[in-house]
């Protein structure tokens, strides 16, 4: 039995200390959308996939984020039905027409009247971190990565951002 604990660390051969020892690459993009409507998914996973491709990075992980507080990123399965009983359970959780003190001028200077949006974002969250793979997002056989409008209509950003080797 080889001791690796001499050659790289503990658990670690030689061969794998050497090859983790090459330099990490970073690689960023900010994508744009319009969306259009108020609640709206997005499947973004193409466009994801692109510019892990353009990165030229092949092993690694790519991180993702919604530069919005009423957007959310989520993995999913992108099949109608499902994408309306998504958009159901959060319309349910959330309700729109609540009175929320973020709607309301006597505690907040908000006008858009979002708080539902705000509440949604905050459940799914704004960010996801996925691993690439042979230079690809390594997602399983029915995942996509989707984006969540929830203040639409409006233009939105995701920031993209891939390191590896």
């Amino acid at each position: 039995m080889q001791n690796t604990e001499s050659q790289g660390g503990p658990g670690i051969s030689l061969r794998e200390a050497t090859e983790s020892a090459a330099p990490v690459r970073i690689f960023h993009r900010v994508l744009d959308w319009m969306t259009s409507e108020r609640f709206q998914l997005l499947n973004i996973t193409d466009r994801i996939q692109g510019v892990v491709r353009r990165s030229g990075i092949r092993e690694g992980l790519v991180h993702i984020q919604s530069l919005h507080t009423t957007t959310a990123l989520l993995i999913n399965e992108w099949q109608a039905a499902l994408l309306e009983d998504i958009k159901r359970v959060l319309e349910e959780l959330v309700v729109r027409d609540r009175p929320w003190r973020h709607n309301d001028p006597a505690f907040s200077d908000c006008d858009r009247g979002n708080a539902d949006a705000h509440l949604r974002g905050m459940l799914l969250g704004q960010s996801l971190c996925l691993q690439v793979r042979n230079a690809a997002v390594l997602l399983g056989a029915w995942q996509s990565i989707i984006l969540a409008e929830l203040d639409g209509p409006r233009t939105r950003q995701v920031a993209v951002q891939v390191l590896g080797l």
